[in-house]
């Protein structure tokens, strides 16, 4: 099945500008929280939905955009997949920004996660995902385009040379 265009509430909901006013250091979630569906407009949300192939059969996969968040996130905190789940369900940052606040459950599982970080990879899109980004931090001017580049581009999670390391790579050292 093709995946949904995400379609998250763009106004603040009064529960997330609490949690809002709360953050002082990890800006970060507040920028995507704010800016997430400029970084994930409709035209990115269907080139990363070409990442899966069309089919009748099964569940319709997680949107695309709400994975490439929380990759970011990823990246820039430098946590392992096991964490992202357990930051979905505890931490109220990734909840604002991954539109899940309160939630018991995380919105995807570990391996919908690992499986989608391997088609990006494999597809050449980790570069149109932080460019995206980098791109509406720059022209927002709401968080520093230079050090999120930095911080990105940097990360660990994009060092695999072919696909077959990169699924090692992720399977392997994000593991705890």
């Amino acid at each position: 099945m093709q995946p949904i265009c995400w379609r998250p509430p763009i106004e603040l909901s009064a529960r997330e500008q609490t949690i809002i006013e709360r953050i002082r250091r990890a800006k970060l979630f507040v920028f995507l929280r704010l800016h997430r569906h400029e970084v994930f407009d409709k035209a990115f949300q269907q080139e990363l939905a070409c990442l899966y192939q069309l089919s009748q059969r099964g569940q319709p996969p997680v949107p695309p955009a709400l994975l490439g968040l929380a990759t970011i996130v990823q990246a820039y905190t430098g946590v392992s997949d096991d964490e992202v789940i357990e930051a979905s369900t505890m931490d109220l940052r990734w909840q604002l920004v991954l539109d899940c606040v309160d939630t018991e459950k995380s919105p995807f599982s570990k391996g919908t996660l690992i499986a989608f970080r391997k088609r990006l990879i494999e597809s050449s899109m980790v570069q149109s995902l932080v460019e995206q980004t980098i791109k509406v931090a720059k022209e927002t001017g709401a968080f520093g385009s230079c050090s999120l580049r930095a911080s990105l581009d940097g990360s660990q999670l994009w060092r695999a040379q072919s696909s077959s390391e990169s699924y090692k790579m992720l399977t392997l050292s994000f593991v705890e």
